[in-house]
């Protein structure tokens, strides 16, 4: 699984953005410090980033600079956790979370049970591979297990989960961006999903 990279010059000739606000951008904590990536080149050093990351990035950048202060904005796309909780009975009055996802993995929780903003973002990941039919239900368990075991160690760093299977056997796994994974031969990759994005889509249905 190779990732694409787009170099600096190319990347500020196919946004418009320039030097400097690219570099401003970076500096406010808009774009990570991770996606900028320096190689070496027949000309010399030169950086470049993911580039579907950092092109989506920059689209919703300037979607939201017009409404917001770039602070308001760096408040959004950041990849922290915000401290944030919500009743169990309110994720599903809002349909957060499906009833079938909740009534299989908190069954046992009562109504009134309050979940932290992390676990509200188990939940939904989970349910948005089980509405895609990515995802079994005995699948869903150990996904939340991984989540539960390794996502607070990438502590507001941004990273992917990837989903693979191969001969109807499937595995999770938690990666630091930007990063480039080869299988072998015959592994599907189910989902590759960023979870600075997944962040972002839950905050922007709860907060």
């Amino acid at each position: 699984m190779n990732l694409e990279l787009i170099s600096k010059k190319d990347l500020l000739d196919s946004t418009g953005i320039s030097y400097g606000q690219l570099y401003r951008w970076k500096r406010k904590q808009l774009i990570p410090e991770e996606w900028f990536i320096r190689k070496s080149t027949f000309t010399g050093q030169e950086t470049f980033f993911p580039k579907d990351l950092i092109l989506a990035r920059i689209d919703k950048i300037i979607n939201m600079k017009d409404d917001l202060s770039l602070d308001q904005v760096a408040g959004k796309l950041s990849p922290s956790l915000p401290d944030y909780e919500l009743r169990k009975s309110d994720l599903l009055k809002r349909n957060i979370v499906s009833p079938v996802t909740l009534h299989r993995f908190a069954v046992h929780d009562p109504e009134n049970t309050v979940y932290s903003f992390e676990l509200i973002l188990y939940f939904y990941l989970i349910d948005q591979l089980l509405q895609a039919g990515d995802m079994s239900m005995e699948e869903g368990e150990r996904l939340l297990e991984t989540l539960k075991d390794h996502f607070p160690k990438f502590d507001g760093k941004s990273c992917e989960l990837i989903f693979i299977r191969k001969m109807g056997v499937s595995s999770f796994a938690l990666l630091s961006l930007p990063s480039q994974l080869f299988f072998e031969k015959g592994v599907k990759v189910v989902a590759r999903l960023s979870m600075t994005e997944c962040i972002e889509q839950l905050k922007g249905k709860l907060v």
